[in-house]
């Protein structure tokens, strides 16, 4: 059995018998298994001991929002906690199984997207702060996009950097000054739609049944191609993806000229997160802009 004890009952008493279970692949932030309950039923669980305070309700509560636009397949979260009575944070979500990225998997996935992208409000942000892998993501909502990227993103990421002693003296004059002139090139009030906020090629997957599906999000509302810049960042999707997105909803044409900006956020979050290896692209981008 390779869930911790103190878990396994815990579920046990929410859930009914477990039956089996078996560790997969849970990424950088949490530890992750397939579980068979007595009734058949396959769930997936992830579980972290002295994880960041509400880590997990923030994956819920994102999962939620997504699953209730409709737009792309979300598991169905089954429980959550936090840490508690010695028992790990947790979350428990319907199991999707895993098939085939095919070309019409992905062109779901780009039509999903540009629908999720439709769903709108009036302001950027959220009314939680939640998480970007395991660093905190303040969401506090802003009536005017450049503001809200450079508070909120750029700007945290870059005090985090302070903090953590991986903003030398050249970078860090190369970020205020780009973070002054935002408004040069992010545009003042975009539609403010509902992302995923973490879209890289391993926070989707294609189900059993071949439907694409979002897993692992920091959710927001904002500028709709900040999701997908990081899509290009790391790769991992198709040119099926992006031709089906722009049928939808087509991008405009200077998005390739923003498109590092919004991915400056997510290099400096790598840099915070894991170090040095991601300094390089942070200066590349800010020397292009700002150098």
């Amino acid at each position: 059995m390779s869930l911790p004890a103190a878990l396994k009952s815990t579920l046990e008493a929410t859930l009914g018998q477990i039956s089996e279970s078996n560790l997969v692949g849970g990424g950088d932030i949490s530890s992750a298994a397939k579980v068979r309950l007595g009734d058949g039923l396959q769930v997936l669980v992830k579980w972290r001991t002295g994880p960041p305070a509400g880590l997990f309700t923030a994956e819920r509560r994102g999962l939620e929002l997504l699953r209730s636009a409709e737009a792309l397949r979300v598991p169905q979260v089954l429980a959550q906690s936090e840490p508690l009575d010695g028992c790990p944070g947790y979350i428990v979500m319907e199991w999707l199984g895993s098939g085939k990225r095919t070309a019409k998997v992905t062109e779901a996935l780009g039509q999903g997207l540009a629908a999720l992208h439709r769903v709108t409000v009036p302001e950027y942000g959220l009314d939680h702060d939640n998480f970007i892998g395991s660093n905190p993501q303040p969401n506090e909502f802003a009536e005017i996009w450049p503001n809200f990227f450079r508070e909120h993103r750029l700007g945290f990421q870059m005090e985090l950097a302070a903090k953590k002693g991986r903003l030398p003296k050249t970078r860090a004059r190369l970020l205020e000054k780009l973070i002054a002139r935002l408004g040069e090139w992010l545009p003042t009030i975009p539609p403010a739609s509902l992302l995923h906020g973490d879209l890289w090629g391993g926070n989707w997957l294609s189900t059993t049944s071949g439907e694409p599906a979002l897993i692992d999000p920091a959710v927001y509302y904002g500028h709709r191609e900040a999701d997908l810049a990081f899509t290009e960042l790391f790769g991992g999707f198709s040119t099926d993806f992006y031709a089906a997105y722009n049928q939808v909803w087509p991008l405009d044409n200077d998005y390739k000229e923003r498109k590092d900006l919004y991915n400056l956020y997510h290099l400096l979050n790598h840099l915070n997160l894991f170090g040095e290896g991601y300094g390089s692209g942070v200066d590349s981008i800010l020397r292009r802009y700002v150098g």
